[in-house]
Order: C-alpha cells, then structure tokens, then sequence
C-alpha cells in the first residue's frame, strides 16, 4: 500500500495543456485525492472543470467549501477564492488578498496541503509565467513531501518551474508526459 494519500497540482499559462495531457495518464484506480490550482485569468472555472472532464480518466469537479477531498476525485479551485484544505481534510475557501499576484494562489493550496497530509502529499508544479507555486512547493518538501517539478526546458511558460527548482529544489524533475507515470507509480500499491 502505497503511503502517499493526496495530489495537489500547480500551473498557470499553458496549464491547460498540461493538465489535459497529465490527467488522461493518471490510472483510473488511483485511491487518492487530487486538487489542482491553475491560474487561467477566465471569470469562471467551470469551463475549466469541463474541459478538463473530458480529458481525464477520473471524475472531475469544481472545489466546494465544506467539501472533502475525495479519493479518486479531482478537485479544481474555484476562481476568485484561495483554496485550503483543513486538517479534517474538507475544504475552506478565503477571499484573503492575492499571493503572488493570483487568487486561487498555488503557494497558499500547497502550503494548507502539506499542513494537512505532511510527509504524504505529492505536489507537482507546471508550467507557469510567475514563481507562484514555489514557496508552496518548498513547504511540501519541508513536511516531508515529494516534489514533482516539471522540467522547465520543455514547458510551454518556464518561469513557474524554474521558481520551484530554484527555492525548493524537487525529489523529480520531469517531462510532462511523465508525470502520470510518476503519480501512478507513487499512488498505487
């Protein structure tokens, strides 16, 4: 039995991409939760969660305050609102001010996530034009964490991954299409 218990994931310009290319590899039995910020600047994420939807192997909705992080389920931040999780493993929404210049913030998701499953959350940090996610990054790693950071040289936006190499290093980093295989590998028995 594998001893990871969740997913978060961070990206933002070109994440979409990503993100339809990551979820599809991910196995259908994963027994994990995954919760995803990306930064995509539209007034509404559920174009988002659809598009997303179509593409990935497991369920796919929109985060909701009080809602659990449910295995097998992936979970997508609402717009406007900072995305936690509490130590219940249920979700909290924060209108508190931007972090890094976006609100859902990837640092604040990532840092609530590591304060919750500590040395059993996996995060993994794409593409991205800010260094949000890189500070979160490195409070998974000091929780005990695995970092997945995928390898700048072939993002569509580097400057995201190149934050999170730089301040908190990674335990991979990894071309795209390789980070399903990573998650699989790390989430199943």
């Amino acid at each position: 039995m594998s001893h990871h218990a969740a997913i978060v994931m961070g990206c933002s310009a070109g994440g979409l991409t990503a993100l339809q290319r990551v979820l599809p590899r991910l196995d259908a039995r994963l027994p994990v939760p995954i919760v995803i910020c990306c930064h995509t600047g539209s007034p509404d994420v559920s174009l988002l969660v659809e598009l997303l939807a179509h593409a990935s192997s497991l369920p796919v909705v929109e985060a909701q305050e009080r809602s659990m992080a449910a295995p097998g389920v992936v979970h997508v931040a609402p717009t406007g609102y900072h995305l936690l999780v509490e130590a219940d493993l249920h979700f909290s929404l924060s209108v508190d001010p931007k972090v890094t210049y976006a609100r859902p913030s990837i640092d604040v998701l990532f840092e609530a996530a590591a304060d919750a499953w500590r040395e059993t959350l996996i995060a993994a940090l794409m593409t991205g034009a800010n260094s949000d996610g890189a500070n979160g990054l490195l409070a998974v790693r000091r929780a005990g964490g695995y970092a997945i950071v995928q390898d700048p040289d072939e993002a569509e936006s580097d400057v995201m991954p190149r934050a999170g190499l730089a301040v908190a290093g990674a335990d991979a980093c990894l071309p795209l299409d390789e980070i399903a295989t990573r998650l699989n590998a790390l989430c199943l028995p």
